[in-house]
Formats: C-alpha cells, sequence, structure tokens
C-alpha cells in the first residue's frame, strides 16, 4: 500500500506528544511494509532538526518540508474575525506548500493520503484534483473543544473574548469540513462519539495511540518522594496546567509532605517557571532523554484542565510502569479504570489525596504502576493498532471495488 501522510509539523524526531502519535504511524506503516512518503509544515514554532534528522528516516520516508511562517499577525487575525474565517486554519494555507504537494501528487499515484490534523483541510481540494487517492483525516482532538476550555479558563475578559471566537470559527470549520474527507481515523471514542453526535455520516473509527513499547533502562535509580511533569510549555494546556498546580496545589502538598519534591520538564519552558522561587521544586526544561527522566522519577503529575484526544505523555509514563495522578480531563481518551492503572484527582485536595497514598505506601504505589504498565501493552501496542489502520484503509479502499 502507498501511503503519503502529511503533517502539519516535523514528525521527526518525536519530541512531544504530537509527534510521538504522527511517527507512530510512520513507524507502524513501514512495519507492515507500506510505502510511505512523509511531506510536512515546518515554522518557527516547529523547524526541522536537520542535526537529529537521521538518513534512515529520509530514506524511508523520503521526507520533505515546507515552512510556512505561523506567526500571529494582528491584522490577518483581525480580518480573520471580520470575515468569521478560523484563524487557526487560515495560518496554514500556503502557495508554497501548495506547489510542493501538487508536484509530489502529479509524479506519483497514492492509494491512502493521510492527513494528521484539520489544520491541513484548506488542502484538500487540491488533493481531489490531482489524485484519486482516498483521504484520510487523522483527528488527534476535537481541536475546537481545545480552545472552548481554554477560553472557560481565562480570566482576562479581552482575551476570553477573542479565544471564544476562536473557538467558535473553528468549530463551524471542524464540524463543516471532516464530512468532506473518506474516513476520519480518531484517536478516542469520545471523538468518533462527538463527530457522529453532531452529524458525521463518513466511515469513522477509533484508533488509538499506538506506542512501541521502550526498553526499561537497569541503568537508572528511581528518585524517592519525587513527582514530575513532563510536556511541550507551548501548548496553552500544559502552561495552564502547571500554573495551577503550582499555585492551588503544591502549597497543600509540601505542608503535608515535605519531603517531596516535583520536577518540571519540557521544551519551551517559560521564564517565569524558569526563575521561580517555588520550595522543593526543581524546574529543567528540555531534557536530552525524555525517557530517562521519567523513568528516574517516581509519580507522573498531570493536572490538565483544558485539552482533548488524548495525551501521550501519560501513554509513554504508564509503558515504563509509572504511576500517573491526573485530572478526568487530562485522562480522557484512554481506557483506564480509577484506583486501579491511573489515579484520578479533580481537585487539590484530591492530588494532596493520591499523592500522600502513593508516597506512603510503596506497595500500593507500585501496584498502580504495574497495572498501567499491562494497560498499556495490551491496548496501546503500535503494531495492533497499526493493523487496526490498515484495515480501515482497506475497507475505505474496498468501497470502489
Amino acid at each position: 500500500m502507498k501511503v503519503l501522510q502529511l503533517c502539519n509539523k516535523p514528525p521527526y524526531p518525536p519530541v512531544d506528544g504530537g509527534t510521538i502519535a504522527m511517527n507512530s504511524i510512520t513507524q507502524g506503516l513501514l512495519g507492515e511494509k507500506c510505502l510511505v512518503r512523509v511531506l510536512s509544515v515546518c515554522s518557527d514554532k516547529h523547524p526541522v532538526n536537520k542535526a537529529l534528522l537521521t538518513e534512515d528516516y529520509i530514506e524511508k520516508t523520503r521526507f520533505e518540508s515546507v515552512y510556512i511562517d505561523l506567526n500571529i499577525k494582528i491584522l490577518d487575525a483581525l480580518l480573520s474575525l471580520f470575515l468569521g474565517e478560523s484563524y487557526n486554519v487560515k495560518r496554514y494555507e500556503s502557495k508554497d506548500f501548495s506547489m510542493k504537494l501538487v508536484s509530489i501528487l502529479k509524479a506519483e499515484e497514492f492509494d491512502i493520503i493521510h492527513v494528521e490534523s484539520i489544520f491541513l483541510t484548506p488542502y484538500l481540494p487540491l488533493i481531489r484534483r490531482y489524485s484519486n487517492a482516498k483521504v484520510v483525516l487523522r483527528a488527534h482532538n476535537v481541536e475546537h473543544l481545545i480552545w472552548k476550555r481554554v477560553a472557560k479558563c481565562t480570566k482576562n475578559i479581552f482575551k476570553r473574548w477573542y479565544i471564544k471566537k476562536l473557538y467558535l470559527a473553528l468549530r463551524l470549520y471542524e464540524l463543516e469540513h471532516i464530512g468532506k474527507y473518506d474516513g476520519i481515523a480518531c484517536i478516542t471514542h469520545k471523538d468518533v462519539d462527538y463527530f457522529k453526535s453532531n452529524g458525521c455520516k463518513r466511515p469513522i473509527e477509533s484508533i488509538p495511540f499506538g506506542i512501541i513499547a521502550p526498553d526499561i533502562m537497569d541503568n537508572v535509580d528511581e528518585e524517592p518522594n519525587s513527582l514530575f511533569h513532563i510536556g511541550s510549555m507551548d501548548w496553552i494546556p500544559n502552561l495552564e496546567a502547571v500554573d495551577w498546580f503550582l499555585n492551588e496545589v503544591w502549597n497543600k502538598v509540601h505542608a503535608e509532605l515535605p519531603m517531596a519534591r516535583l520536577y518540571l520538564a519540557g521544551r519551551k519552558m517559560p521564564q517565569h517557571l524558569m526563575k521561580m522561587d517555588c520550595p522543593n521544586v526543581s524546574v529543567i526544561g528540555e531534557v536530552p532523554d525524555a525517557m530517562y527522566f521519567i523513568e528516574s522519577k517516581k509519580i507522573n503529575i498531570v493536572p490538565l484542565l483544558s485539552g482533548s484526544g488524548i495525551r501521550v505523555k501519560i501513554i509513554e509514563a504508564m509503558s515504563v510502569g509509572k504511576t500517573v495522578i491526573s485530572t478526568t480531563v487530562g485522562a480522557e481518551g484512554i481506557d483506564y479504570t480509577d484506583g486501579v492503572d491511573i489515579l484520578i484527582a479533580d481537585t487539590p485536595e484530591d492530588f494532596v489525596r493520591q499523592i500522600k497514598r502513593c508516597l506512603e505506601d510503596d506497595d500500593f504505589c507500585t501496584t498502580i504502576g504495574r497495572n498501567a504498565f499491562n494497560l498499556v501493552a495490551t491496548h496501546y501496542n503500535n503494531e495492533l493498532l497499526t493493523k487496526k489502520l490498515l484495515s480501515f484503509y482497506d475497507a475505505l479502499l474496498d468501497r470502489d471495488e
């Protein structure tokens, strides 16, 4: 099967949840002997890291990228607001990307064109014009729900008003255009139900994020009483979550558990956190090896208040047997059982109680982590989920036979 994978940011090297999820698709398809070609947007926020882009990856995927200036431009944002357009999507429109896409489609035929994110939907008419391939949208999130939740948590009145406008325009665009794809591969059952309940009649399937289980590192010592959060800090829900946890939760944890230490890691760590002086909190920033960092700590804290889809970093932590304490929003999309393979906390008091139980009862904490490992091994195996994706592709192709 020949697949063209269109990505809204460089999927390699996999450095955040989105790129990890996209790369899992790439590697899974390659593992099933598919011929995969990757064309990606790159930007100032998400440039191509040539130093880490391996020759093997380029050879196997024939990787190419096109720069798009995704920086926010006030006049363009205001014009989109006036016209009722989704500025989130509008920013991705590019003549250069269009030209590169057309040149690929003219030179090569594909069975499937796999589109990562609703933001690349403006290129759908070009795909239809130059290709007979089935076009599948990989819906990592219900994108507009992220902005809806962000708006609810925003205190500044004007900023909240503007984000609400963004959310409403993106909602209209997303629900209007999702039915123009031949199929939709959602990352969670909840997203499938949402799109169906809002009128989507196209073939739609829940295919979770799959992980290639990492080898557990024998040379890593787990630090006692350690908590950690890891995630890209230029993603608004992560920044919002960490600020909330530090302001509303951490002092209560420190008062009850003075031996506990919190580590904050992730790309684009903001200066107000890097300069912060908070008791028993270490702000690391970007780490050279995320899995080494995860394995060196005890408990993963995920205090998300907004977001959609599935948190890849939770799956990663679970894959090496870490106990995760998350809000209900953070754990959305994961087939978890609270108190068995994850611990849910939605209030400061909940977080204090769950952290205290884990640090004071090591056997309990270890059991949660072991159950989390088993959950990932059975539900989020990338090889099995790739086969499910290929069956979905096959069903779409069979509709024309």
